[in-house]
């Protein structure tokens, strides 16, 4: 074979590597090729729902196919898993998951239906939100090391509420006792509603809260937010210190937030192309504007990040719940 005859194969291999790459992006972005449905175990006019619908909405005009949101509540989010696990498997079905589901569930369910590495390729991030400690307005707890204190003092009688067992709330509550080793009564309560009023009546000494959940009562008077979990104060509310900034609660920061999965088929060019487009989406405007007045965050985690997350968290609330014995099954 001469050189001439060298060249010439060499600039066909190329040509058809080329053609084989560009199959691969154009079968990513041959999608969708009809409507979209976004399975949520959230009620609609939650936090949740609302945020999914913005992100909703975006798709729809990007993919120019209808985007729909199937609200599928109760069950710990597995009426809303099943529904999802009998749909398309190409990514025409895809669920929004909160981090309980993903990194908790797995440590307070015996027999969980579902297992999150198997059934999920992990999409993006849409939300998140950390979380406030909410007090009544007439407690007499003017900071978390007030809190601290009290409970310290009196082991068993500092009581907290969230809006059911195994909750943010509950595990963020968990997690306060174990790092400041504080013996506390957790009070559960069905919904967000029952929980902040209960908070505002002092029937419980307080609760994590998020600005989208208790921010109407916090602007009413009729709760305070005496500390932000977290490494920052938020910007809306600006005279709420963060915990990171004393040194006896600094590491103390929790957080919720939910993200979209697809099915565990769709992995890599299909999944990180949709990946992109809800990123894509999320930068839009009036999602910007409209998570700026809920206080929500949308972090810049691609799928590898997001599954990265949820392993490390999963590996910690795993401790945390091992040593507290919460079992939900």
């Amino acid at each position: 074979m001469n050189l001439i005859d060298r060249r010439a194969l060499l600039r066909q291999g190329l040509a058809a590597t080329g053609a084989l790459a560009l199959g691969g992006a154009a079968r990513a972005q041959d999608f969708p090729v009809r409507p979209v449905r976004l399975f949520t175990p959230f009620p609609a006019g939650s936090g949740p729902d609302a945020s999914l619908r913005l992100v909703a909405e975006q798709l729809s005009r990007r993919w120019k196919q209808p985007v729909v949101v199937d609200n599928r509540p109760g069950g710990n989010g597995f009426i809303a898993v099943a529904a999802f696990k009998q749909g398309a498997a190409d990514g025409h079905d895809l669920i929004q998951l909160d981090s309980t589901h993903v990194t908790a569930h797995p440590s307070t369910f015996a027999q969980l239906p579902y297992d999150v590495q198997r059934d999920f390729a992990p999409l993006r991030m849409i939300l998140r939100t950390p979380f406030f400690v909410a007090v009544g307005a007439g407690s007499p707890y003017r900071g978390l090391g007030d809190l601290i204190r009290a409970a310290r003092a009196r082991p068993g009688r500092v009581s907290y509420g969230s809006w059911f067992n195994g909750s943010p709330g509950h595990l963020g509550g968990l997690l306060l006792q174990g790092q400041m080793d504080l013996s506390m009564l957790h009070v559960p309560f069905r919904d967000f509603g029952q929980l902040y009023t209960a908070v505002a009546n002092r029937d419980v000494d307080w609760a994590l809260a998020s600005a989208a959940t208790a921010g109407p009562l916090e602007k009413a008077g009729r709760l305070r937010f005496i500390a932000l979990a977290a490494p920052r104060r938020d910007p809306l509310y600006p005279g709420v210190p963060a915990t990171a900034e004393s040194p006896s609660t600094r590491g103390y920061e929790i957080s919720a937030w939910a993200a979209l999965f697809g099915p565990a088929a769709i992995a890599g060019a299909r999944q990180n192309a949709i990946a992109a487009d809800i990123a894509q989406a999320l930068a839009a405007p009036d999602v910007a504007r409209a998570y700026e007045t809920l206080g929500y965050e949308a972090p810049d985690l691609p799928p590898a990040r997001l599954d990265a997350l949820i392993r490390r968290e999963t590996a910690r609330w795993g401790e945390i719940i091992k040593t507290a014995h919460l079992r939900l099954d």
